[in-house]
């Protein structure tokens, strides 16, 4: 990636970001994604933020947890299945930002999803490796990545892939880190 001399990023490549929602507007000024999905539980869910468009901000209100919890919105079959709408939608012509409230499990889960939708025929263990390499800390949501698995007809693939990660590197709140939407095309 190179930066401008005003210090905005510019990529070079598509790119998918991860990020917490702490760090939103400032990778929105920096990448300027022409997409963005928002993963929040539904009583923190943001508005569509300065910089993006209404109709390219997908906001998805569900809690991150991988059973059903009096009181809260799992992530379902129907929201993985707009999120992978989505993402085919995306015209790859500027970034994709996906955020949820720290960026370790469902917009890590959102990325994993986006590569795989994206990338048919490519190896799911690769893009788990890769969302790892590139977050430490990233721990998909695993409800969403068994949703999607069904969705994309990948037979357990999706989610062998990321149950041989293991759990990510235990913070409260994960960075903004970049993934490559072509895999070797970093």
């Amino acid at each position: 990636m190179r930066v401008r001399e005003t210090g905005t990023a510019i990529p070079e490549r598509m790119m998918i970001y991860v990020s917490p929602l702490s760090a939103v507007e400032d990778a929105i000024r920096d990448v300027r994604p022409s997409h963005l999905v928002s993963l929040l539980d539904p009583e923190t869910m943001i508005d569509t933020p300065q910089g993006v468009i209404p109709t390219q901000h997908l906001r998805l209100s569900v809690n991150d947890i991988s059973e059903e919890i009096d009181d809260l919105v799992p992530p379902g079959a129907g929201h993985v299945a707009e999120l992978i709408e989505f993402v085919q939608g995306w015209d790859q012509e500027s970034p994709l930002l996906v955020h949820c409230w720290a960026g370790i499990s469902r917009s890590t889960a959102a990325a994993f999803i986006t590569l795989c939708a994206l990338n048919e025929g490519h190896p799911e263990d690769d893009f788990a490796k890769l969302v790892r390499a590139r977050g430490a800390h990233a721990h998909p949501n695993r409800l969403m990545v068994r949703h999607a698995d069904q969705l994309l007809k990948r037979d357990g693939r999706m989610s062998a892939a990321i149950e041989a990660l293991g759990p990510g590197r235990a913070c409260w709140e994960g960075e903004l880190f970049a993934i490559p939407l072509r895999p070797g095309h970093d």
